[in-house]
């Protein structure tokens, strides 16, 4: 998808950033060319100014991504994952993982769930940033309760991971 969306809009950085701005907040194209997320309107105007481009570009971006049915197909087809808990989680007594991975990130998610398991942690939430987004994608993991010091010490010994944080 990322192939087509620079071909489409490589003459238009401005376009670019709208599109992934949309697939970043989980905006969809609607079958009426509106911008919704959920089944809330946004207007032109709230999403220019939060891809800080003219609202002008949001109209033109649409319907580049319209007159294209692979564009279309997944433009329409976003849905909003839900309430991200990592910024309230100390209010809920939740715990907070950052994992940093390289290059190799492949099996992260799944070491450190396995490792949280052997030690009876309950993962409430789990979300990675798109290696297409960030060079050093973050993993971020909310648990039932706040994550031990001694969990810290495995995690960092697992391949591809660089860096970890407890919030």
């Amino acid at each position: 998808m990322w192939e087509s969306l620079n071909s489409k809009f490589s003459k238009y950085p401005a376009r670019m950033t709208v599109a992934q701005k949309m697939f970043e907040l989980g905006l969809r194209i609607g079958e009426d060319n509106k911008i919704y997320c959920g089944n809330l309107k946004i207007s032109d105007s709230a999403l220019a100014a939060a891809a800080n481009v003219d609202r002008r570009v949001i109209k033109s971006t649409v319907n580049v991504i319209v007159q294209d049915e692979d564009l279309f197909e997944v433009f329409s087809n976003i849905v909003p994952a839900g309430t991200l808990l990592k910024n309230i989680a100390k209010n809920l007594g939740l715990g907070v993982v950052e994992i940093e991975a390289g290059e190799e990130s492949e099996g992260i998610l799944a070491a450190v769930a396995t490792t949280m398991s052997e030690h009876d942690i309950d993962i409430r939430q789990a979300y990675a940033g798109d290696t297409k987004f960030e060079g050093n994608p973050v993993l971020t993991i909310i648990t039932e309760n706040p994550i031990p010091g001694e969990l810290l010490n495995e995690f960092i010994k697992i391949n591809g991971v660089l860096k970890v944080s407890v919030l």
